[in-house]
């Protein structure tokens, strides 16, 4: 019986992905270990390894295909003495082999969100038009859709997948009038061309979701709906900083190139050392308390954001917070990143000052219990010793989870934060 190549899930968060790229096609002979394909996932581009040996029977994915749920089977591997009649009706029964995800550290513990990974819907056991016996109609998620999106009712489309399911080309032919489909709600009046257009609105192109932009969209609504937040803000001084930062890097000979965030990364985790109780997550059973402060760093990639982790950042040098996050950005904007290099951070930074922000308000990534939202440095009017005076003044927010950080909590690791930020040889105390 041929083996099921089934779509892995590669994050807690990936509850479907985007097949990017073939590595074989149908009559190759693979064996365990192979990279047989490249998959998207909410957060990364990772290659796919087979766990068997065979021959690849048929690819039930063409590159490129998003909205590929996990579990649902992407290939079909025939084993020793296996022609391609053994095919046949393989695709809903038989082994099902899943590609192993790369395994993450021990000390990445990522909480999934509310959202259990869908299971591969089950092959519809009547007819060949996408439809059972109950009249659920048996669609693919890429299909389904794009039905919603388009207005389809996909009631009157006749599938032409495997056993009657409703796949994407189903939706293209009704779309260009080659299928039949039932008619949508009558609208008071004529709508634009464009998908899901509203009366009276101006033209506009719809853009898909990515996977990585649905998963954002899913977890900052998560973390809005269902995160207490409440917001701390305070002024830093950052002449001394920036003083440090430029003699650091003087001496450095080129060996390395500090940026005000690596020196902010490591405040937060001295800081956070400092203030335990803010180095923390919710849950119902407890307050998770951590015992290492790994800072997650908000990085902007094409289509969205991801937060490479800086693993226990109170401990590590400088020089190395530095070249570890110059790594991790790069390899982040070329969707190379690994699971356990942005899954399991216990507290974030957001910084928006090399884009003129001087304020915001950063929404907490879930399951963490506070975010940093840095500004932009910029010189401004202070009073010191009773004189005005001009200092370099950064404005720092600290978006805090009330059920774990409550404000006593928040304001101290603020305070040990802009202490540290003013006083930066506080930092080897």
């Amino acid at each position: 019986m041929p083996v099921r190549i089934l779509m892995p899930a590669l994050s807690p968060t990936m509850t479907e992905g985007t097949l990017a790229k073939w590595h074989v096609k149908e009559g190759d002979e693979v064996s365990a270990g192979d990279v047989i394909a490249e998959i998207e996932t909410d957060k990364a581009t990772m290659e796919v390894e087979a766990v068997d040996e065979g021959k690849v029977g048929r690819l039930l994915v063409s590159e490129g295909t998003a909205g590929v749920a996990v579990n649902a089977p992407i290939a079909l591997l025939l084993g020793e003495g296996e022609d391609a009649s053994a095919l046949e009706g393989a695709e809903a029964g038989g082994k099902a082999m899943v590609a192993p995800a790369p395994a993450p550290k021990a000390e990445a513990k990522p909480v999934p969100t509310s959202a259990p990974a869908p299971q591969a819907a089950p092959a519809p056991q009547a007819g060949g038009n996408g439809h059972d016996a109950g009249d659920r109609v048996f669609a693919s998620p890429l299909a389904r859709r794009m039905a919603q999106q388009s207005g389809l009712d996909l009631g009157g489309l006749s599938g032409s997948g495997p056993h009657g399911r409703i796949v994407k080309r189903d939706i293209e032919m009704a779309l260009g009038g080659g299928a039949p489909a039932q008619k949508a709600a009558a609208a008071p009046m004529a709508m634009p061309a464009s998908a899901g257009a509203q009366p009276f609105e101006p033209a506009f192109e719809l853009q898909p979701l990515s996977s990585m932009r649905r998963i954002i969209a899913q977890r900052l609504q998560l973390a809005k709906q269902t995160i207490p937040h409440f917001y701390l803000t305070v002024d830093c001084q950052i002449d001394a900083l920036l003083d440090l930062r430029k003699r650091l890097n003087d001496k450095a000979d080129g060996a390395y190139k500090l940026s005000v965030n690596d020196l902010v990364i490591k405040i937060c985790g001295l800081a956070l050392k400092k203030v335990p109780a803010a180095n923390a997550s919710f849950t119902e059973q407890g307050i998770k308390l951590y015992k290492t402060a790994d800072i997650s760093v908000a990085v902007a990639i094409d289509g969205g954001l991801i937060t490479p982790i800086i693993r226990d950042a109170a401990n590590k040098g400088l020089a190395d917070i530095s070249r570890a996050m110059k790594d991790l950005a790069a390899r982040a904007r070329d969707g190379k990143l690994k699971p356990e290099e942005f899954q399991g951070g216990t507290f974030s930074i957001s910084n928006l000052g090399m884009y003129g922000i001087t304020q915001f308000d950063a929404v907490i990534n879930p399951p963490q219990g506070a975010i940093l939202a840095i500004g932009a440095g910029e010189q401004r009017p202070v009073v010191r010793n009773g004189a005005l005076a001009v200092a370099t003044v950064m404005t720092c927010t600290l978006s805090c989870d009330h059920r774990v950080v409550d404000g006593a909590i928040g304001a101290e690791l603020l305070k040990a934060f802009k202490a540290m930020v003013e006083e930066p040889m506080a930092m080897l105390l």
